[in-house]
């Protein structure tokens, strides 16, 4: 799994942050996410897929 982030899709809502905090960040100034790792472990795949889902701003890509 790949997993990107669009920072300028970004609602700076912070729940991808709040489903994934070891894989996401936000910026301090603006809030928008920091992806930490593109390459997720199994065990991740979901998450990263529930938090792709949730975002309304589309800003988080996910590919198998």
């Amino acid at each position: 799994m790949k997993v990107r982030v669009d920072a300028d899709r970004c609602a700076a809502a912070g729940q991808c942050v709040l489903l994934v905090p070891d894989m996401f960040d936000q910026r301090g100034e603006d809030g928008v996410v920091v992806l930490l790792d593109g390459a997720p472990g199994a065990g991740l795949h979901d998450a990263f897929r529930e938090a792709a889902m949730v975002r309304s701003a589309a800003a988080i890509h996910v590919e198998s």
